[in-house]
Formats: structure tokens, sequence, C-alpha cells
């Protein structure tokens, strides 16, 4: 049978037959402080690339951008000669929306167009490519280049809100359904099976309460580049405060759906793979365990390098699985998230999907991204995902049974002074 303590030492490496001696409890609130800080050290060190994921996702689809050929340029000639173009074109806007050169507003400019228009096309492409990441690496360098290195941790404030509930109620909420006597999870699911609904459970619950949070978050780091974090935050709340007067408060947990599809399963093979390392790399340390059943023993008396190792591995592969299988809806819910809401009415007998596809249902808008961009823009920024989410499940589990092994060493030592 399962342990049935609820205060067993580990919420992944205690685990299957009762010892016939009773364990020293872990309360609740030492549960949750070290819930809290692995959270703090998770974000401050992933939050660079988090951004960077964000930005992948949400960029359009983008053609590489060559330089156009000067036979192929418009002709300006007609425009008035106020109008110059400028070699940083940092205020950038589109003739017609067609044009491949980039012209900005010159009060004092009275230079003829098509000496420059070579100029002008090389300023386009330079702007167009600024704003375009093709991988991870790429995106750090541009983004810490062009915008700041306090720019990869755009959205920190958020996410230590928004991770520190969540993984308070992610963490023990597992500890809750995976080991407490009258859990059902505990009582009707196989052992081999429990990890995988007891953490698919868990991370709806914390899913539904952060899911405001995250939106704004998303929205900060998706914000382009020439904007102040206070006025990146700024006009991230105003934003908000659109979209609720538009369409009411169950706007803020837009993409929430597509945030299951992604957590619950991430979850589930999160801690389904993880026990299953832990258990191997403990056979592994001590061959006798193959045969015996009841780990226990062998986890309880482990020290803190053993606890650190084995978590902290057995955390950063089964996450970096997880995360790849489930990055076409971590996609789908970025760019639901960071679209903007449309104050102009649509005509009548225009469906609104048709021409929004990011508010079409889970299933549809995931197809419509396969058909227009292939398997890679369902994959789209897998390779930053899986540099983020493999370490902070590292560092998050590591933290947390190390937080709780320490917790217990504490309180034992107090029950034998006693």
């Amino acid at each position: 049978m399962p342990q049935t303590d609820t205060g067993s030492g580990s919420a992944v490496t205690v685990g299957h037959d009762a010892e016939a001696k009773p364990e020293v409890d872990i309360s609740a609130g030492q549960k949750m402080l070290s819930a809290v800080s692995g959270s703090l050290l998770t974000s401050l060190l992933v939050t660079p690339l988090d951004v960077v994921r964000v930005r992948l996702q949400s960029q359009p689809n983008n053609s590489s951008f060559a330089r156009p050929n000067s036979s192929s340029l418009p002709s300006f000639s007609s425009l008035p000669p106020s109008v110059g173009v400028t070699t940083c074109c940092r205020e950038v806007f589109w003739v017609n929306n067609t044009s491949p050169v980039c012209l900005a507003a010159g009060p004092t400019l009275t230079a003829s167009v098509n000496p420059i228009s070579s100029s002008a096309s090389e300023c386009a492409v330079d702007e167009t490519r600024r704003n375009t990441y093709n991988s991870t690496l790429d995106g750090l360098r541009k983004i810490a280049r062009n915008e700041g290195l306090s720019s990869l941790w755009r959205g920190l404030s958020p996410t230590l809100v928004m991770a520190i509930p969540a993984n308070v109620i992610y963490f023990t909420g597992y500890d809750i359904l995976r080991y407490n006597k009258r859990s059902p999870v505990n009582q009707v699911i196989p052992d081999a099976y429990a990890p995988l609904l007891a953490g698919s459970v868990a991370r709806v619950a914390a899913a539904s309460v952060i899911s405001p949070i995250e939106m704004f978050r998303t929205r900060m780091q998706a914000a382009p580049s020439g904007t102040s974090g206070v006025g990146v935050f700024k006009d991230t709340l105003k934003g908000l405060r659109k979209l609720v007067q538009a369409q009411g408060y169950t706007s803020l947990w837009r993409g929430l759906t597509l945030t299951m599809w992604r957590d619950v399963p991430f979850s589930g093979i999160y801690w389904w793979g993880y026990e299953a390392g832990r258990n191997r790399l403990k056979e592994l340390r001590y061959p006798s365990i193959g045969q015996d059943r009841n780990r226990s023993p062998y986890r309880k008396d482990e020290n803190h390098t053993a606890t650190f190792m084995d978590s902290f591995l057995a955390g950063a592969t089964s996450g970096a699985v997880a995360s790849i299988v489930t990055t076409p809806f971590d996609v789908g819910k970025t760019r639901q998230q960071v679209l903007e809401h449309d104050d102009h009415k649509k005509a009548p007998g225009i469906d609104k999907a048709a021409s929004r596809p990011e508010e079409r249902s889970m299933s549809r808008f995931l197809y419509h991204i396969w058909q227009t961009e292939g398997t890679q823009g369902l994959f789209r920024g897998w390779a930053a995902r899986c540099l983020k989410v493999a370490p902070a499940c590292a560092i998050m589990i590591s933290s947390y049974e190390i937080g709780k092994k320490m917790a217990k060493n504490m309180n034992e030592r107090r029950a034998n002074e006693g």
C-alpha cells in the first residue's frame, strides 16, 4: 500500500509501504516555505528565457528579410519634400502598407528620395531585423542589446506574484493528493499511476487561481521594444482594463483552456517521470532495491547531497520531456493571451473568428497554426521553453525537497530533545 502519513518527509521521495516506526510530521507551513524559496530562486534564474519564449511565439510568421532590389522599389516622386528617409528609422511607418521602404517625417529634409532609396531599403530591413528573433540565443542577444539587459527580466514582478501562490497550491496539493490516507487518489489509483493523476489535479487548481496574473505577465513580456518598464506596466494594465470593460472579468481567464491543455498533461507527465526517475536512480545506487518494493528506508537515510542530485536530475529530465510534448499548447496559449481587444465592430454576417484565429476554439486554432505555419509553427520557441522549463523544474523540485528534508530533520531534533 502507498504510505498514508500526510507529513511524510518528501512529496516524491517517500512513498510505498508504511514504516512501522511513525514519522515526524512536516507542517503545511514548512512545506509552503520550501515552495516559496524554490519559487524565488527559479523565477530569478529563468525569467530571461521566458521573455524570449514569449517573443518567439508571439511574433508574426515572417519570412526571411532580404534586401529588396532597387528596381522593385516604388516611386516616391509624388511625395512632398518634407518627407525624408532617416538612417536610424526609430519612427517607422509603411507607405500603403506595401512598400519595403522605411520612411520617417523630416520637417527640414529636402533631399530627393531617389539618391537615397538604397539607404531607405537598408533602413527598413535593419529595423525589421532588430525586432525579429530567429532563435533563443538570437533573442537573448537582441533584447539585451536593443532594449537593455534589464528587459530580460521584464515581468519579474508578476512572475513572482504568480509563482509563489501557484507553487504553494501545486506542491502542497500534490502532497495531499498523493499521500493523504483520505485522498481518493491514494485509495483508488494504482501506485504506479497515482503521480500522474495527483499532479494533473493539483495543476488544475493552481492554474485556475493564477490565470489572470499569467495573462498580465505574458502581455508585459510580449511588449515591443522602445518602451520603459514603467510604461510597459501602465500600458499592459490599461489594455487589460479595456479588455475587462468590453468583455467582462471572464476575459482575464482567456487562454485558460489552452493553459489546462498545456499544464495538465505536463504535470501528469512530469510527476510520473519524476518519480520513476527517482526510483531508477535509487536502484542504481542500491542494486538490492530492485527486489525490495519498500524504498522508504533507502530514501529516509539518504543525505542532502543524494537528495539534491537525484531530485535535480530527475526533475530536469522529466521537465524537458514534458515541455517538448506540450509546446503546441503553449504556443496557442501565448498567442491568445497577447491578442489585443478589437474596438471596431465587425460587419454583420462576418464571422469574428474568421479574421481573428486566436478567438477560435483550441482545436481549430491549433489546426489553423498547423495549416498556415506547419509543424514548425506549433513548436515555435520549443528550445527556449525547454531551456527554461528543464532547469526551472530541477531547481524548484530540488529546493523543495531539500527544504522539506531540512524541516524534517529540525522537527526530529526537537522531538528527540523533548
